[in-house]
């Protein structure tokens, strides 16, 4: 965990199918993952349950493995809750009481999971005039999050 970033994936329910369904999209976009850490809900248990008797032999050859936090010990899942506040103070302060349409829901979620992946960890160079650092999000895309909407905005 000495890095993280966040996916945001917005979904219609919380059934275990629309979690599998997730889940794909997620491994389809950012790759493979070897572990997964969630809580007890209802939908990570029963898409585990499907996910074990459905695709036995594959999440076996994937070796993905699934780690639930302890029944009813939400602070278990400290690093992931504090990702989830963060999430919500930036929708209560974008939206407030508004209601978005999906389109823009799912939109404000990837504008959001942008800045969160921008956070600065450390300096590119000790050069004190290089004001470059180090984000989460160089480790999904190789270059800033924002770099392609600069170059849109400002051109050349």
């Amino acid at each position: 965990m000495a890095t993280k970033a966040l996916h945001l994936e917005l979904v219609s329910d919380l059934s275990s199918e629309t979690f599998l369904g997730a889940l794909r999209r997620f491994i389809s976009r950012r790759g493979r993952c070897n572990h997964i850490y969630s809580d007890c809900g209802t939908n990570f248990v029963g898409a585990f349950r499907g996910l074990i008797n459905m695709l036995k032999s594959a999440a076996e050859q994937e070796q993905i493995s699934w780690h639930f936090n302890p029944p009813s010990a939400p602070h278990f899942g400290g690093l992931w809750e504090a990702g989830i506040k963060s999430v919500k103070t930036h929708i209560k302060r974008v939206i407030g009481d508004q209601l978005p349409t999906y389109e823009e829901f799912y939109t404000l979620l990837v504008q959001i999971e942008a800045v969160l992946n921008s956070r600065p960890l450390c300096p590119q160079s000790s050069d004190p005039n290089d004001l470059s650092v180090l984000t989460p999000g160089h480790f999904l895309t190789l270059e800033p999050l924002n770099a392609p909407l600069r170059k849109m905005i400002f051109p050349g």
